[in-house]
């Protein structure tokens, strides 16, 4: 029976689509509702053109840019009509790979020390640090455009810390493995094994040792810093040039076969994102037709003057 069972599920896809049936109708409604507005507001325009000469051009230019983004929207729409959902089966991916999965280079990029600060920088590689993922196989860049010191700083200290916060989010079980994320919204000091925990965490932060395994023993992500120089007479292209500057220095460390990409200031909200993605790429019927999974984001703590509020 045990075989039998194990053969079957060798079998399976690791990934499922389905077909909001509900979902479609709802949004196909939505659409034609937005749709008989937008139409409504194309004869308003042409029946109230202006007969004086003043304002009317100005009237004529509202009219054309409201029906040039009138078809821009059809043409969104279209290919939105038709709602799935696509469901990773990670419990399957484990099963048939094993100890076979894929190394997997992650990048996070920055700039600005000042504009993205280095504390909400280092929350981001410390929530893909505690992935859960065979940590020998992780392995994290983080490009600094800026070559701050504070940020080069920062992540030394972090370094340090990922050897406590590892093991801390095993054991609890931490969602989300963003340390700033989890305490600001997960936190309960009643709980006297989690404070005493999260003090000691605090106590140790600052702790420097040579050793390459966390508190338990196990091992730790490769973690590299690259700090990209900037010249005014020299076009540094960006976020693209700092993804090409992070392959190139990845190619001679690790070489992972898949890289996941993400900026400072979305921090990972799924410890089992990487398996997810997975789950698309090796399926053995549609992986290959498969080049890129992208993660949806939440945003949190949206006000007029936070530039920086979402984490995927």
């Amino acid at each position: 029976m045990g075989r039998a069972g194990e053969g079957e599920e060798e079998g399976l896809p690791l990934f499922e689509t389905r077909v909001g049936k509900k979902s479609r109708v709802a949004y196909r409604i939505f659409g034609f509702t937005v749709f008989i507005g937008i139409c409504m507001i194309w004869v308003y325009r042409l029946t109230h053109i202006p007969t004086a000469e003043q304002g009317r051009w100005a009237w004529i230019g509202m009219f054309m840019a409201e029906l040039w983004f009138g078809f821009y929207w059809i043409i969104t729409l279209s290919a939105r009509l038709n709602v799935t959902y696509r469901y990773p089966f990670k419990h399957r991916l484990i099963t048939r790979y094993g100890d076979k999965l894929p190394a997997v280079d992650i990048f996070v990029c920055t700039a600005d020390a000042e504009i993205e600060p280095p504390t909400m920088v280092i929350n981001t590689v410390l929530s893909v640090m505690s992935y859960d993922y065979p940590p020998e196989k992780l392995s994290i860049y983080l490009s600094d455009d800026g070559g701050s010191e504070f940020t080069f700083y920062a992540l030394m200290e972090a370094s340090q810390f990922s050897k406590h916060w590892i093991p801390f989010c095993k054991k609890f079980r931490v969602e989300p493995r963003s340390p700033a994320a989890y305490f600001s919204q997960n936190f309960n000091q009643q709980d006297p094994k989690l404070a005493e925990e999260w003090l000691a965490t605090k106590i140790l932060i600052d702790g420097r040792k040579p050793s390459a395994v966390d508190e338990d023993g196990h091992q730790l992500p490769t973690l590299v810093y690259l700090a990209r120089e900037k010249r005014p007479q020299c076009p540094h292209n960006i976020k693209a040039g700092s993804m090409n500057a992070l392959i190139r220095v990845s190619s001679e460390i690790s070489n992972a076969p898949i890289i996941l990409n993400l900026d400072c200031d979305m921090y990972s909200n799924d410890s089992d994102a990487i398996k997810e993605a997975l789950c698309f790429f090796m399926d053995e019927k549609h992986g290959h037709k498969t080049s890129h999974v992208q993660h949806p984001q939440s945003c949190n703590n949206i006000t007029k003057n936070d530039i920086f509020s979402r984490q995927c």
